[in-house]
């Protein structure tokens, strides 16, 4: 976690009242956790906090600033068009779906990661912020980003000539949708290969649909 802080931000105390901030809001959210609380966690006074916080809300910020940086040092910083051009002519549609959705998967492995996911699910409403990076991360920069791999394989002739934004809507919102399913099954400890199966079908069903 160290290298995602710039380094006059990697003091042991500062990383642990962001550790103990992140577990908690993600259990409780954000409005149900005191500083007291927080401070409790770290083993600190309250009054250390505020020498490397000055509110509540600065932690909040920090962890959304967190979640981008690590979904850059994640790989979410998509393929430039050119990588993009390579990967596609190097494997099938269904397989370059598929390392999409393995990719994810990946990600999620980190701890970390997920508690950070459940806060922004848990805040969405609440705090604008949240709602412009899922919006933003999560939704536009994925759409679009799949909006140009269909607009490279329609002109090379290896999928039908649909509208390629429409596509990556009719691709991409049913997995979103699996992908917040399967954060509530891990939140569960619960069992994910009959997911993981749905997954495959519809991005078989959806690749036998649109190729030529």
């Amino acid at each position: 976690m160290d290298h995602l802080f710039p380094v006059k931000e990697s003091g042991q105390t500062k990383r642990r009242i962001l550790e103990a901030a992140i577990d908690m809001f993600s259990q409780n959210g954000y409005s149900a956790v005191s500083v007291r609380e927080i401070t409790k966690q770290v083993g600190i006074k309250e009054s250390a906090l505020y020498n490397h916080y000055k509110t509540k809300d600065e932690i909040l910020e920090s962890i959304y600033l967190l979640f981008k940086n690590m979904q850059k040092n994640n790989g979410q910083g998509f393929p430039s068009p050119e990588q993009l051009q390579q990967i596609l002519k190097a494997v099938s549609l269904e397989a370059f779906l598929e390392q999409g959705f393995d990719q994810f998967i990946r990600a999620i492995e980190n701890p970390l990661l997920t508690k950070i996911w459940r806060i922004l699910n848990i805040e969405q409403y609440r705090d604008q912020r949240a709602r412009e990076i899922i919006l933003q991360y999560i939704y536009k920069d994925t759409i679009d980003f799949l909006t140009s791999a269909f607009q490279i394989l329609i002109p090379n002739q290896q999928i039908k000539p649909y509208d390629a934004k429409l596509l990556a809507i009719e691709y991409q919102y049913p997995i979103f949708a699996m992908m917040t399913e399967y954060l509530l099954l891990k939140f569960d400890d619960k069992e994910t290969d009959e997911l993981e199966k749905r997954v495959k079908s519809h991005i078989h069903y959806f690749t036998e649909i649109v190729k030529l």
